[in-house]
C-alpha cells in the first residue's frame, strides 16, 4: 500500500463536476484579476470568522509582508515572533528592515512561550506575530493583555489556523472567536495542503479595524485606492479570480472537512496509545480554551529520522514541520543567535513528524501507517 503524505486528486475527483464548472465560469467571463468571485469568497470569510473586514491577496506570504508594513515592522524596529515556525513568520520583518528577535516555544503545546516572550521585550518592541501552529492557536488572551502593556501591535499568523477557535475573556464574559480575528491584523494561507487550500498559491488578511481595512486593500494594488493613483508604496499581490473561484467551492464544505481531519486524529490516538503510554511517542498538549482543527498530525518520537526511512520503504509518505529552527537558518546568522540559545525549538526540530492527514484519508491507510509504525519499534 501506498499512503500519500498529501494529495489533491482525491478531492478533486469527488468534486470534478463543481470546480470544471467553477473555473470554466471564470473562464467564460474573462474576469481573471479581482472578479466577482474575489469579493463573494471575500464575503464568506467574513461570514465564517466573523471578522469585519476579509481582504484577499496573492498567498499568506504576502499578508504577512502587506501586513507588517502597514503595522511599522520595519526600519530597526523589534518584533516578537517563534523560532520554531515557518520562514515567512520571520521573513516579513526582516524584509522591511525590522529585527524579528525570536522567542522559544513551550515544549507542551509546541506554541510560542509566553514567559520567554516577556523577557524579550525592549523600548524597540514594535509587536508581536504569535504563530497559532498545527493543531492550536496561542493564548491570545494573554498576548491581548501583554501587547496593552507595552503599547504592542498584534500581527496574528493564522496561516494554518482556519477554523480555529479559542475562548477568550473580553471584560467580565467568554467568548469563542475565530483565529486571526482576535489582533489588530490576522492572515491566512489557502496554499494548496491547508484545511482550506486553493489549488495553487492565496492568501487573507482580516481585520475588525476600517482603517486598516481600506490601507490593505490599497496596499495590494500598487498602494492604490483609485487607478493610476498611489496613497502609498504598496504591493502587486491580488488573488486570482480562478483560485477565489475553486475556494468557493471548497468553503461550502469546510465544516465537513475539518470533522473529517478530527476523526482521522482520534484514530490515530486510538491506534498509537500503546506506543504513547510507552513513552516512544508524545502529542502536543491542546489547551483547554481552544478548539483545535487538526492541519497537521504531528508526533513527538525517538529515532525520527531512522522512522522517516522506515515509514519511506513501506510507501508511507511523511514531513517534518520543521527541521531546523529560524534562528540557525544561514539567512538569519547576521542576528547573532547561536545553537543552545531555543532549546526547545531545537529539541523539536530534531524530533517531530508529521504523518499524513487530509479529509479523503482512509480508515485502512491510517491503520496502515500506525500498523508500520508499530513494527518500527517492535511493539
Amino acid at each position: 500500500m501506498n499512503v500519500p503524505f498529501y494529495t489533491p486528486v482525491r478531492e478533486y475527483e469527488n468534486n470534478k463536476e463543481l470546480f470544471d464548472e467553477a473555473v470554466q465560469s471564470v473562464m467564460q467571463k474573462g474576469n481573471f484579476i479581482l472578479g466577482e468571485e474575489v469579493k463573494m469568497l471575500e464575503e464568506e470569510i467574513e461570514k465564517f470568522t466573523g471578522a469585519k473586514h476579509a481582504i484577499s491577496v496573492a498567498s499568506g506570504s504576502d499578508a504577512l509582508v502587506i501586513c507588517s508594513d502597514i503595522l511599522g515592522f520595519c526600519g530597526g524596529t523589534e518584533v516578537l515572533t517563534p523560532a520554531f515556525t515557518f520562514f515567512a513568520s520571520a521573513s516579513c520583518i526582516a524584509r522591511l528592515g525590522g529585527k524579528p528577535v525570536f522567542v522559544d516555544i513551550d515544549e507542551k503545546t509546541l506554541c510560542m512561550d509566553f514567559n520567554d516572550a516577556e523577557r524579550r521585550v525592549t523600548k524597540k518592541t514594535a509587536g508581536i506575530i504569535p504563530v497559532h501552529l498545527f493543531s492550536q492557536m496561542v493564548n491570545m488572551t494573554e498576548y491581548k493583555e501583554f501587547a496593552s502593556s507595552y503599547n504592542l501591535k498584534i500581527l496574528e499568523d493564522a496561516a494554518e489556523a482556519f477554523g480555529m477557535k479559542q475562548r477568550i475573556r473580553i471584560g467580565d464574559q467568554e467568548k469563542y472567536l475565530d483565529a486571526g480575528t482576535i489582533g489588530d491584523f490576522g492572515i491566512y494561507s489557502f496554499f494548496p495542503t491547508k484545511t482550506l487550500g486553493a489549488f495553487g498559491d492565496a492568501g487573507m488578511i482580516v481585520t475588525n479595524n476600517d482603517e486598516l481595512a481600506s490601507k490593505a486593500r490599497a496596499y495590494r494594488i500598487h498602494g492604490s485606492s483609485k487607478k493610476y493613483f498611489h496613497d502609498y508604496i504598496g504591493y502587486n499581490s491580488r488573488l486570482d479570480t480562478i483560485q477565489a473561484a475553486i475556494l468557493l467551492v471548497k468553503i461550502k464544505n469546510i465544516e465537513e472537512a475539518i470533522a473529517a481531519r478530527k476523526r482521522i486524529a482520534e484514530l490515530y490516538d486510538s491506534l498509537l496509545s500503546n506506543l504513547i503510554e510507552k513513552g516512544y511517542i508524545k502529542l502536543p498538549e491542546i489547551i483547554p480554551i481552544n478548539k483545535p482543527v487538526f492541519y497537521v498530525y504531528n508526533i513527538i518520537v525517538k529515532d525520527r529520522d531512522k522512522l522517516v526511512e522506515f515509514l519511506k520503504e513501506k510507501g508511507i509518505g511523511t514531513s517534518i514541520y520543521y527541521p531546523l529552527p529560524l534562528h540557525l537558518q544561514k539567512c538569519f546568522s547576521y542576528l547573532g543567535y547561536k545553537k543552545g540559545d531555543f532549546p526547545v525549538s531545537e529539541k523539536i526540530a530534531e524530533s517531530i513528524l508529521a504523518l499524513p492527514i487530509f479529509p479523503e484519508l482512509t480508515e485502512k491507510e491510517v491503520e496502515y501507517v500506525c500498523d508500520n509504525i508499530k513494527k518500527f519499534y517492535k511493539i
